[in-house]
């Protein structure tokens, strides 16, 4: 079975319009949850949200994209698209070559100009220029067609877990056979149709969330994008390898629609599968970035599985999304190149607003940026609603 190595790597989220800038925050411990600026809803005076900072102008210009009809999603998505390919060195003949895969993911989709979607839905007025974008797969088939892509192509939906299992499945496709090389990951941006939702479920945090802690109340919504370049190993030649996808491992626990089951049967078989998958013991793991929304379920079950794997030897861990909030169908892929960040420079970088373990469980997430650290592989952890989770491993490359 052939390996496969990250080539390049592309992100936009709260913390920056480029990884470098992402990676800057993350070791300043600088969260980008805060005020909204640029997404209306009136939720925005009562809720923190980890917003991009750039209006839907100012990414058509990073973008260069003047069409009409294209969506905030697949604005940030063609922006972390060219980041990733660029930091691969794609040429275009690579990118039309049949045998190069797209998979991305996104739970809004095209709807999150909601208000749009209704007055076109319900023949309000004139229709608008959203009316053909709407489509979850419409940022797929915007940048297939852009970059004239011919090879395999998929939009994956599991909520939560989207584009860590387009990471999974394009792995897969690539140890297969079946493709040379994939661009994987996923994107999607604030909107009323999921503020709202979620709004509704009673999950969201007055104040920033604060992972495993044993007074969190909630998440914070965020948005970002996020694509990684994966190749073949007798592609690779003498480009850059920022790791190996080493194994992985996807559940369906099929509990409930929006909660994990409280003898984590999901997340541990995900766990599970995916160390068996790289070969490795549970000993073998240096850091688990972990999944960690900061809602009183997900960190419950999800230490109760790290316990249960890990015993009393759990590893380094933290969860991300205490700086980039939860950024749902991309956050498996923004998380991935957190990961992989963490292996490239030795560092692991804290799990912010922690101040006290959930009662029953005593862990204690790292809380400040360890550095000069040896980290060889790295656990990424994302579970979704429905009970669709997925663990990913990478590898320092050898």
């Amino acid at each position: 079975m052939r390996k496969v190595f990250i080539t390049g790597i592309g992100s936009i989220s709260s913390l920056g319009l480029t990884v470098e800038q992402q990676l800057k925050s993350l070791r300043d411990a600088r969260s980008g949850i805060g005020k909204a600026t640029h997404f209306q809803s009136v939720y925005t005076a009562q809720l923190p949200f980890a917003e991009i900072n750039a209006s839907d102008d100012e990414l058509k210009k990073l973008t260069v994209c003047a069409d009409p009809g294209v969506t905030r999603t697949t604005l940030i998505a063609l922006k972390a698209f060219q980041e990733a390919v660029a930091d691969g060195k794609l040429s275009q003949q690579q990118l039309s070559d049949p045998r190069t895969a797209f998979i991305s993911s996104s739970t809004v989709g095209g709807m999150c100009y909601t208000d749009s979607l209704y007055a076109d839905a319900n023949n309000k007025g004139e229709t608008s220029e959203f009316y053909a974008s709407y489509e979850g797969s419409n940022h797929t088939l915007q940048i297939v067609k852009k970059y004239e892509l011919k090879g395999y192509t998929d939009t994956i939906n599991t909520a939560c877990s989207s584009s860590a299992n387009a990471i999974l499945l394009g792995t897969r496709l690539i140890q297969s056979g079946r493709a040379d090389r994939a661009i994987v990951g996923g994107a999607d941006c604030l909107a009323k149709f999921t503020v709202n939702g979620f709004n509704s479920l009673r999950i969201l945090n007055e104040t920033p969330c604060r992972p495993f802690d044993e007074h969190r109340e909630g998440l914070t919504l965020g948005e970002g994008a996020a694509y990684l370049v994966l190749e073949a190993e007798n592609l690779v030649g003498d480009k850059k390898r920022y790791a190996e996808v080493k194994g992985f491992g996807n559940a369906n626990d099929a509990f409930h629609p929006s909660a994990t089951s409280d003898d984590a049967r999901g997340p541990l078989r995900a766990m599970r599968d995916a160390l068996q998958s790289a070969e490795l013991s549970p000993f073998d793991i240096d850091y688990i970035n972990a999944h960690g929304t900061g809602t009183v379920n997900n960190d419950e079950t999800e230490s109760f599985a790290f316990i249960t794997i890990f015993g009393k030897q759990v590893p380094p861990f933290s969860s991300t999304k205490s700086y980039t909030g939860h950024t749902l169908a991309a956050a498996g892929a923004v998380e991935a190149i957190i990961s992989v960040l963490s292996i490239c420079h030795g560092e692991i970088y804290p799990n912010l607003n922690f101040e006290q373990p959930i009662s029953g469980r005593g862990l204690i997430p790292v809380t400040k940026l360890q550095q000069n650290k040896q980290i060889k592989h790295v656990m990424s952890n994302s579970f979704g609603f429905g009970g669709n989770g997925t663990s990913l491993i990478f590898s320092k490359c050898t």
